[in-house]
């Protein structure tokens, strides 16, 4: 059962999908997540979100001022500022 992502900026959506895997930098520390982690939520810092979708390919995101949550298989990344890296 895959992750369900949503990654937002604060005018728009940048990505959605599902995922296996998602790496995204924290206040604390770099964090991932894959199904059945526990409930999380954290404070982003500034950096890169990492997303790997089920077929393995990759979608990167630079990312900061916002925060991430997951809860069930559910992650939702809310940030001020994001954008898909080329």
């Amino acid at each position: 059962m895959p992750l369900h992502v949503s990654l937002v900026s604060a005018d728009a959506e940048v990505w959605s999908g599902e995922a296996s895997l998602v790496v995204a930098k924290t206040v604390e520390g770099e964090i991932g997540f894959m199904t059945g982690h526990e409930p999380v939520l954290a404070i982003l810092a500034e950096g890169q979100v990492r997303i790997t979708k089920d077929d393995g390919s990759k979608v990167v995101a630079n990312a900061q001022d916002g925060f991430l949550s997951i809860e069930g298989d559910v992650v939702t990344i809310v940030a001020g500022n994001a954008a898909l890296v080329a």
